[in-house]
Protein backbone atom coordinates (compact mmCIF):
# COMPACT_ATOMS: atom_id res chain seq x y z
CA UNK A 1 0.00 0.00 0.00
CA UNK A 2 1.25 3.01 -1.01
CA UNK A 3 1.84 6.68 1.53
CA UNK A 4 -1.70 7.79 -0.45
CA UNK A 5 -3.69 4.60 -0.02
CA UNK A 6 -2.47 4.67 3.69
CA UNK A 7 -3.69 7.87 4.23
CA UNK A 8 -6.61 7.78 2.47
CA UNK A 9 -7.55 4.58 4.61
CA UNK A 10 -7.25 6.29 7.90
CA UNK A 11 -9.56 9.55 7.55
CA UNK A 12 -12.47 8.12 8.38
CA UNK A 13 -10.94 7.55 11.58
CA UNK A 14 -11.91 9.57 14.75
CA UNK A 15 -9.17 10.81 17.41
CA UNK A 16 -9.08 8.98 20.18
CA UNK A 17 -11.83 9.71 22.75
CA UNK A 18 -13.88 11.26 20.24
CA UNK A 19 -16.61 10.25 19.59
CA UNK A 20 -20.07 9.98 17.12
CA UNK A 21 -23.94 8.75 17.68
CA UNK A 22 -25.70 6.75 15.45
CA UNK A 23 -29.26 7.13 15.12
CA UNK A 24 -30.22 4.05 17.65
CA UNK A 25 -28.27 5.83 20.16
CA UNK A 26 -29.13 9.30 19.12
CA UNK A 27 -32.56 8.67 19.61
CA UNK A 28 -31.88 7.01 23.21
CA UNK A 29 -29.72 10.23 23.93
CA UNK A 30 -32.07 12.78 22.89
CA UNK A 31 -35.06 10.96 24.56
CA UNK A 32 -33.29 10.63 28.10
CA UNK A 33 -32.61 14.62 26.95
CA UNK A 34 -35.44 15.57 26.70
CA UNK A 35 -36.98 14.09 29.97
CA UNK A 36 -34.08 16.07 31.59
CA UNK A 37 -35.14 19.14 30.29
CA UNK A 38 -38.68 18.19 30.99
CA UNK A 39 -37.98 18.03 34.71
CA UNK A 40 -35.63 20.50 35.55
CA UNK A 41 -38.53 22.55 33.95
CA UNK A 42 -41.64 21.54 36.12
CA UNK A 43 -38.53 22.54 39.26
CA UNK A 44 -38.53 26.19 37.86
CA UNK A 45 -35.25 25.54 36.67
CA UNK A 46 -34.94 27.86 32.80
CA UNK A 47 -32.90 26.41 30.47
CA UNK A 48 -29.85 28.58 28.80
CA UNK A 49 -27.72 27.60 25.67
CA UNK A 50 -23.55 28.68 26.39
CA UNK A 51 -20.92 30.01 23.49
CA UNK A 52 -19.32 26.48 22.49
CA UNK A 53 -15.98 29.29 22.69
CA UNK A 54 -15.33 32.07 25.26
CA UNK A 55 -12.26 33.93 26.09
CA UNK A 56 -9.83 31.71 28.13
CA UNK A 57 -10.64 34.31 31.51
CA UNK A 58 -14.07 33.16 31.41
CA UNK A 59 -14.02 29.85 31.14
CA UNK A 60 -11.08 29.59 34.37
CA UNK A 61 -12.27 31.69 36.46
CA UNK A 62 -11.97 30.04 40.21
CA UNK A 63 -11.23 26.52 38.46
CA UNK A 64 -8.06 25.74 39.66
CA UNK A 65 -5.28 24.18 37.36
CA UNK A 66 -7.12 20.80 36.32
CA UNK A 67 -9.66 22.80 34.20
CA UNK A 68 -6.96 24.48 32.84
CA UNK A 69 -5.38 21.55 31.67
CA UNK A 70 -8.63 20.55 30.28
CA UNK A 71 -9.00 23.12 28.15
CA UNK A 72 -8.06 23.04 24.56
CA UNK A 73 -6.78 26.70 23.38
CA UNK A 74 -6.64 28.86 20.12
CA UNK A 75 -5.93 32.31 19.14
CA UNK A 76 -8.28 34.38 18.16
CA UNK A 77 -7.84 35.38 14.79
CA UNK A 78 -9.80 38.49 14.80
CA UNK A 79 -8.77 40.01 18.15
CA UNK A 80 -5.37 38.13 18.96
CA UNK A 81 -6.66 37.26 22.40
CA UNK A 82 -6.53 33.36 23.87
CA UNK A 83 -9.63 31.43 23.16
CA UNK A 84 -10.82 28.42 24.76
CA UNK A 85 -12.99 25.49 23.79
CA UNK A 86 -15.67 24.62 27.10
CA UNK A 87 -14.71 21.89 29.58
CA UNK A 88 -17.23 22.65 31.76
CA UNK A 89 -20.06 25.26 31.22
CA UNK A 90 -20.74 26.10 34.98
CA UNK A 91 -18.58 29.09 34.62
CA UNK A 92 -19.98 30.07 31.74
CA UNK A 93 -23.46 29.88 33.13
CA UNK A 94 -21.88 32.11 36.50
CA UNK A 95 -21.26 34.48 34.12
CA UNK A 96 -25.07 34.59 32.37
CA UNK A 97 -26.71 34.71 36.07
CA UNK A 98 -23.68 37.27 37.19
CA UNK A 99 -23.68 39.60 34.12
CA UNK A 100 -26.83 39.01 32.17
CA UNK A 101 -29.63 38.36 34.05
CA UNK A 102 -29.24 40.48 37.26
CA UNK A 103 -31.30 38.19 39.55
CA UNK A 104 -31.52 40.08 42.58
CA UNK A 105 -33.06 36.68 44.11
CA UNK A 106 -32.23 33.28 43.78
CA UNK A 107 -32.43 31.97 40.21
CA UNK A 108 -32.55 28.48 39.21
CA UNK A 109 -30.46 27.60 35.60
CA UNK A 110 -30.05 24.61 33.57
CA UNK A 111 -27.77 23.51 30.55
CA UNK A 112 -26.99 20.70 28.14
CA UNK A 113 -24.35 20.33 25.77
CA UNK A 114 -21.42 19.00 24.63
CA UNK A 115 -17.80 19.61 26.43
CA UNK A 116 -14.28 19.37 25.05
CA UNK A 117 -11.48 17.62 27.26
CA UNK A 118 -8.12 17.63 26.38
CA UNK A 119 -7.51 14.12 27.97
CA UNK A 120 -10.01 11.73 28.48
CA UNK A 121 -11.38 11.15 32.49
CA UNK A 122 -9.45 9.06 35.05
CA UNK A 123 -11.14 5.90 33.68
CA UNK A 124 -10.27 6.93 29.88
CA UNK A 125 -13.52 7.17 27.61
CA UNK A 126 -14.98 10.47 26.54
CA UNK A 127 -13.22 13.24 25.63
CA UNK A 128 -16.71 15.13 24.79
CA UNK A 129 -18.94 14.64 27.43
CA UNK A 130 -22.53 15.54 27.01
CA UNK A 131 -22.68 17.77 29.69
CA UNK A 132 -26.15 18.55 31.55
CA UNK A 133 -26.70 20.02 34.91
CA UNK A 134 -28.51 22.62 37.24
CA UNK A 135 -27.75 25.72 39.39
CA UNK A 136 -28.97 27.36 41.89
CA UNK A 137 -27.51 30.82 42.50
CA UNK A 138 -28.44 33.66 45.01
CA UNK A 139 -29.01 31.49 48.25
CA UNK A 140 -26.44 31.01 50.69
CA UNK A 141 -28.71 28.82 53.38
CA UNK A 142 -28.57 24.87 53.62
CA UNK A 143 -32.02 24.72 51.43
CA UNK A 144 -30.80 25.52 48.19
CA UNK A 145 -28.39 22.88 48.58
CA UNK A 146 -31.12 20.10 49.60
CA UNK A 147 -33.25 21.49 46.48
CA UNK A 148 -30.47 20.83 44.48
CA UNK A 149 -29.36 17.32 46.40
CA UNK A 150 -33.04 15.96 46.08
CA UNK A 151 -33.44 16.98 41.97
CA UNK A 152 -30.21 15.27 41.35
CA UNK A 153 -31.49 12.66 43.29
CA UNK A 154 -34.62 12.42 41.44
CA UNK A 155 -33.20 13.06 37.79
CA UNK A 156 -31.41 9.60 38.39
CA UNK A 157 -34.43 8.20 39.92
CA UNK A 158 -36.38 9.28 36.38
CA UNK A 159 -33.68 7.28 34.60
CA UNK A 160 -34.16 3.91 36.38
CA UNK A 161 -30.45 3.23 37.00
CA UNK A 162 -31.04 1.14 39.92
CA UNK A 163 -30.05 2.06 43.61
CA UNK A 164 -28.06 5.05 44.25
CA UNK A 165 -25.09 5.64 46.79
CA UNK A 166 -25.43 9.67 48.07
CA UNK A 167 -21.99 10.57 48.91
CA UNK A 168 -21.30 13.82 51.09
CA UNK A 169 -18.55 15.64 51.99
CA UNK A 170 -17.28 19.37 53.10
CA UNK A 171 -14.10 21.09 52.77
CA UNK A 172 -15.01 23.65 55.19
CA UNK A 173 -14.16 21.11 57.59
CA UNK A 174 -10.33 20.94 56.08
CA UNK A 175 -10.51 24.61 55.38
CA UNK A 176 -11.18 25.48 58.59
CA UNK A 177 -8.07 23.24 59.96
CA UNK A 178 -5.68 24.68 57.36
CA UNK A 179 -6.81 28.52 58.36
CA UNK A 180 -6.82 28.25 61.98
CA UNK A 181 -3.24 26.54 62.26
CA UNK A 182 -1.70 28.85 59.67
CA UNK A 183 -0.50 26.07 57.51
CA UNK A 184 0.96 27.71 54.59
CA UNK A 185 0.37 26.37 51.04
CA UNK A 186 2.64 24.19 50.21
CA UNK A 187 2.10 21.73 53.45
CA UNK A 188 -1.46 22.30 52.59
CA UNK A 189 -1.28 20.57 49.11
CA UNK A 190 0.87 17.75 50.50
CA UNK A 191 -1.79 16.89 53.46
CA UNK A 192 -4.36 17.13 50.35
CA UNK A 193 -2.94 14.52 48.42
CA UNK A 194 -2.13 12.23 51.51
CA UNK A 195 -5.68 12.69 52.98
CA UNK A 196 -7.27 11.65 48.97
CA UNK A 197 -5.04 8.84 49.80
CA UNK A 198 -6.51 7.89 53.06
CA UNK A 199 -2.99 7.14 53.92
CA UNK A 200 -3.49 7.81 57.53
CA UNK A 201 0.13 6.77 58.73
CA UNK A 202 1.93 9.16 56.06
CA UNK A 203 -0.18 12.01 57.16
CA UNK A 204 0.70 11.53 60.82
CA UNK A 205 4.52 10.93 60.13
CA UNK A 206 4.21 14.18 57.76
CA UNK A 207 2.40 16.36 60.56
CA UNK A 208 5.16 15.49 62.83
CA UNK A 209 8.03 16.25 60.27
CA UNK A 210 6.35 19.39 59.62
CA UNK A 211 6.07 19.88 63.57
CA UNK A 212 2.66 20.41 63.42
CA UNK A 213 0.43 21.06 66.20
CA UNK A 214 -0.48 17.24 67.91
CA UNK A 215 -4.35 18.72 67.81
CA UNK A 216 -4.34 19.36 64.24
CA UNK A 217 -2.29 16.31 63.31
CA UNK A 218 -4.80 14.22 65.41
CA UNK A 219 -8.05 15.56 63.73
CA UNK A 220 -5.74 15.22 60.31
CA UNK A 221 -5.34 11.54 60.90
CA UNK A 222 -9.06 11.05 62.20
CA UNK A 223 -10.09 12.85 58.80
CA UNK A 224 -8.84 9.62 56.71
CA UNK A 225 -11.09 7.81 59.09
CA UNK A 226 -14.20 9.67 58.85
CA UNK A 227 -16.73 7.48 55.95
CA UNK A 228 -19.49 5.59 56.33
CA UNK A 229 -23.06 5.90 57.78
CA UNK A 230 -24.99 8.41 59.37
CA UNK A 231 -22.70 7.05 62.47
CA UNK A 232 -19.69 9.37 60.78
CA UNK A 233 -21.31 12.78 62.12
CA UNK A 234 -21.08 11.40 65.98
CA UNK A 235 -17.51 10.48 65.28
CA UNK A 236 -16.84 13.25 63.55
CA UNK A 237 -17.32 15.60 67.15
CA UNK A 238 -13.90 14.62 68.03
CA UNK A 239 -12.64 17.60 65.86
CA UNK A 240 -13.41 20.07 67.50
CA UNK A 241 -11.15 19.39 70.43
CA UNK A 242 -8.98 20.96 66.95
CA UNK A 243 -11.08 23.70 66.24
CA UNK A 244 -14.20 24.68 67.86
CA UNK A 245 -14.98 26.51 63.98
CA UNK A 246 -15.22 23.15 62.49
CA UNK A 247 -19.11 22.47 64.79
CA UNK A 248 -20.32 24.90 61.71
CA UNK A 249 -19.46 22.54 58.42
CA UNK A 250 -20.44 19.50 60.94
CA UNK A 251 -24.18 20.98 61.81
CA UNK A 252 -24.72 21.85 58.58
CA UNK A 253 -23.95 18.47 56.97
CA UNK A 254 -26.59 16.95 59.97
CA UNK A 255 -29.20 19.47 58.87
CA UNK A 256 -28.74 18.36 54.85
CA UNK A 257 -28.79 14.45 56.06
CA UNK A 258 -31.80 15.14 58.87
CA UNK A 259 -33.59 16.62 55.48
CA UNK A 260 -33.16 14.25 52.70
CA UNK A 261 -33.86 11.47 54.90
CA UNK A 262 -37.52 13.24 55.54
CA UNK A 263 -37.79 13.53 51.66
CA UNK A 264 -40.39 11.24 50.07
CA UNK A 265 -40.19 9.05 47.05
CA UNK A 266 -36.74 9.62 46.96
CA UNK A 267 -34.33 6.50 47.54
CA UNK A 268 -30.45 6.19 48.36
CA UNK A 269 -27.71 4.95 50.40
CA UNK A 270 -26.32 7.30 52.34
CA UNK A 271 -22.07 7.17 52.23
CA UNK A 272 -20.33 10.09 54.41
CA UNK A 273 -16.68 11.16 53.79
CA UNK A 274 -15.10 13.93 55.44
CA UNK A 275 -11.74 13.59 53.72
CA UNK A 276 -13.09 14.47 50.27
CA UNK A 277 -11.77 17.19 48.85
CA UNK A 278 -12.41 16.47 45.73
CA UNK A 279 -12.68 20.42 43.73
CA UNK A 280 -10.64 21.74 46.55
CA UNK A 281 -9.96 25.40 44.96
CA UNK A 282 -13.64 25.26 43.40
CA UNK A 283 -15.81 24.10 45.73
CA UNK A 284 -15.64 26.15 49.26
CA UNK A 285 -18.69 23.97 51.57
CA UNK A 286 -20.91 21.22 50.58
CA UNK A 287 -19.84 18.44 48.09
CA UNK A 288 -21.72 15.59 46.81
CA UNK A 289 -21.87 13.09 44.32
CA UNK A 290 -23.95 9.99 43.35
CA UNK A 291 -23.04 6.19 42.50
CA UNK A 292 -24.78 3.53 40.79
CA UNK A 293 -24.64 0.89 43.80
CA UNK A 294 -21.19 -1.37 42.99
CA UNK A 295 -19.62 1.16 41.06
CA UNK A 296 -16.84 3.39 41.90
CA UNK A 297 -17.79 5.75 39.24
CA UNK A 298 -20.13 8.67 40.10
CA UNK A 299 -23.16 9.33 37.81
CA UNK A 300 -23.61 12.76 38.95
CA UNK A 301 -21.68 15.23 41.32
CA UNK A 302 -21.86 18.84 42.28
CA UNK A 303 -21.72 21.59 45.51
CA UNK A 304 -21.75 24.75 46.73
CA UNK A 305 -19.08 27.13 45.09
CA UNK A 306 -19.98 30.58 46.36
CA UNK A 307 -18.51 33.38 44.60
CA UNK A 308 -17.65 32.01 40.92
CA UNK A 309 -19.26 35.34 39.83
CA UNK A 310 -17.00 37.54 41.71
CA UNK A 311 -15.10 38.47 38.67
CA UNK A 312 -18.06 39.38 36.63
CA UNK A 313 -18.81 41.78 38.94
CA UNK A 314 -21.41 40.43 41.20
CA UNK A 315 -20.71 37.49 44.60
CA UNK A 316 -23.20 35.19 44.21
CA UNK A 317 -23.80 32.34 46.52
CA UNK A 318 -23.83 29.02 44.19
CA UNK A 319 -24.74 25.62 44.17
CA UNK A 320 -25.65 23.11 41.73
CA UNK A 321 -24.89 19.41 40.13
CA UNK A 322 -23.73 17.87 36.62
CA UNK A 323 -23.38 14.64 34.91
CA UNK A 324 -22.33 13.13 31.44
CA UNK A 325 -25.32 12.26 29.42
CA UNK A 326 -23.58 9.60 27.20
CA UNK A 327 -22.29 7.84 30.49
CA UNK A 328 -25.95 7.59 31.86
CA UNK A 329 -27.41 6.46 29.13
CA UNK A 330 -24.33 3.60 29.28
CA UNK A 331 -25.24 2.68 32.30
CA UNK A 332 -29.17 2.52 32.18
CA UNK A 333 -31.60 0.01 32.23
CA UNK A 334 -33.59 1.66 29.75
CA UNK A 335 -33.72 -0.16 25.70
CA UNK A 336 -32.97 1.66 23.32
CA UNK A 337 -36.11 3.08 21.63
CA UNK A 338 -37.18 1.53 18.75
CA UNK A 339 -37.28 3.48 15.05
CA UNK A 340 -40.50 5.06 14.66
CA UNK A 341 -42.81 3.67 12.59
CA UNK A 342 -43.12 5.23 8.80
CA UNK A 343 -45.65 5.44 5.70
CA UNK A 344 -43.98 4.91 2.27
CA UNK A 345 -45.32 7.16 -0.17
CA UNK A 346 -44.55 7.38 -3.81
CA UNK A 347 -42.57 9.23 -6.02
CA UNK A 348 -44.29 12.05 -7.98
CA UNK A 349 -45.32 15.89 -7.28
CA UNK A 350 -49.03 15.71 -8.00
CA UNK A 351 -50.45 18.04 -5.76
CA UNK A 352 -53.24 15.20 -4.10
CA UNK A 353 -50.32 13.09 -3.50
CA UNK A 354 -48.18 16.39 -1.93
CA UNK A 355 -51.35 17.09 0.03
CA UNK A 356 -51.88 13.61 1.48
CA UNK A 357 -48.61 13.35 2.17
CA UNK A 358 -48.55 16.96 4.13
CA UNK A 359 -51.63 16.20 6.00
CA UNK A 360 -49.69 13.30 7.51
CA UNK A 361 -46.77 14.86 8.38
CA UNK A 362 -48.86 17.62 9.91
CA UNK A 363 -50.52 14.46 12.06
CA UNK A 364 -47.34 13.87 13.64
CA UNK A 365 -46.46 10.64 10.85
CA UNK A 366 -43.43 9.68 9.53
CA UNK A 367 -43.74 9.35 6.15
CA UNK A 368 -40.54 8.62 3.52
CA UNK A 369 -41.68 9.42 -0.19
CA UNK A 370 -39.55 7.05 -2.88
CA UNK A 371 -37.44 9.42 -4.90
CA UNK A 372 -38.42 7.35 -8.23
CA UNK A 373 -35.05 6.55 -9.48
CA UNK A 374 -33.86 2.55 -9.95
CA UNK A 375 -34.95 0.15 -7.62
CA UNK A 376 -35.77 1.49 -4.21
CA UNK A 377 -36.84 -0.58 -1.47
CA UNK A 378 -38.99 0.79 1.62
CA UNK A 379 -36.77 1.60 4.90
CA UNK A 380 -37.50 -1.19 7.35
CA UNK A 381 -39.33 0.91 9.81
CA UNK A 382 -42.57 1.40 7.27
CA UNK A 383 -45.00 -0.29 8.52
CA UNK A 384 -47.81 1.32 5.35
CA UNK A 385 -47.52 2.60 2.30
CA UNK A 386 -49.93 5.76 0.27
CA UNK A 387 -52.12 4.02 -2.13
CA UNK A 388 -54.48 5.70 -4.89
CA UNK A 389 -57.63 3.48 -3.75
CA UNK A 390 -61.11 5.04 -5.12
CA UNK A 391 -60.08 8.64 -6.17
CA UNK A 392 -57.82 9.76 -2.84
CA UNK A 393 -54.84 8.90 -1.46
CA UNK A 394 -55.04 6.02 1.68
CA UNK A 395 -52.64 4.15 3.84
CA UNK A 396 -52.65 0.54 3.64
CA UNK A 397 -50.85 -2.01 5.13
CA UNK A 398 -47.15 -2.61 3.36
CA UNK A 399 -47.00 -5.75 1.32
CA UNK A 400 -44.57 -8.50 2.17
CA UNK A 401 -40.83 -7.26 0.71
Amino acid sequence: MNRTQSHQSHQWVLPQGIEELLPAQTRQIEQVRQRLLQLFNLWGYNQVITPLVEYIESLLIGTGAELDLQTFKLIDQQSGRMLGIRADMTPQVARIDAHRLHHVGPNRLCYIGTVLHTLPGERGGSRTPRQVGAELYGHAGVNSDIEIIHLMLTALQELDLGAVTLDLGHVGIFRTLMSEEGVDSETEAELRRLLSARAVHEVSAFCRQRELAQPLTTALALLCDLQGGEEVLERAGALIDASAAIAAPLDYLRQVVDSLNQLPGVSFALHLDLAELRGYHYHNGLLFSAYQRGSGQSLAQGGRYDGIGEVFGRHRAATGFSMDLKQIIDLTARPIPEEPEGVWAPAGYAPALQQAISKLRSEGVRVVQQLGEGAEMPPHHCRQQLVFEQDQWRCRPLESR
